[in-house]
């Protein structure tokens, strides 16, 4: 009896240590289809994209490379080498944006940009960063890292975040140091 017992627990443990061994092929099969997912569905390369309205061109977007991986739950469209963006208003003035690298997540219309961010307004504010956000919806510019920024009647700050308008003419820092111009105009 004692020997039953016994080839008993021998088959039992043979067969739970099968099933585990092949449960972990099946994870290991698992985890290389989500690899696979996780390519992108069209890569572009050399992309010099124009968006217009009504025979204006609004903008101009330039790229080396970008992976689009709009077949996703969360649709985003990556651009590994970086970018450059020209953004044109209604009298022609130009304001532009470069970044080592950026994300345009196309469910919340949030724009992630990284390394080495400059943008360049029309009027010449010169802002600088190590990442940016831009919300499109709400045509909204923030970080919560360190910047520098030049605006254009010469006054410079460094600071750590800050909420911005696209046109820089609303700029909120949370904490900076920096030169101000302060016009005082007679009473």
């Amino acid at each position: 009896m004692f020997k039953l017992h016994t080839y008993i627990f021998r088959i039992v443990t043979l067969c739970s240590v099968a099933i585990l061994f092949s449960c972990q092929d099946k994870l290991k099969q698992m985890r290389k289809w989500d690899e696979e997912m996780l390519t992108p569905q069209t890569v572009g390369k050399h992309i010099n994209l124009f968006y217009t309205d009504s025979g204006y061109v609004k903008a101009n977007l330039r790229s080396k490379v970008t992976h689009d991986f709009s077949q996703l739950e969360f649709a985003y469209r990556e651009f590994p080498e970086g970018l450059e963006v020209d953004f044109f208003d209604d009298q022609g003035k130009k304001n532009t944006i470069k970044a080592d690298y950026a994300m345009m997540y196309q469910n919340t219309n949030l724009v992630d940009l990284q390394g080495n961010v400059v943008v360049t307004t029309a009027d010449s504010t010169i802002l600088k960063a190590q990442q940016l956000y831009w919300d499109q919806t709400h045509s909204w510019v923030f970080s919560d890292i360190d910047y520098n920024i030049r605006l254009n009647n010469g006054a410079l700050n460094d600071g750590k975040g800050f909420d911005a308008n696209e046109k820089f003419d609303k700029f909120s820092s949370r904490s900076n140091v920096g030169v101000q111009i302060i016009n005082e105009e007679p009473e």
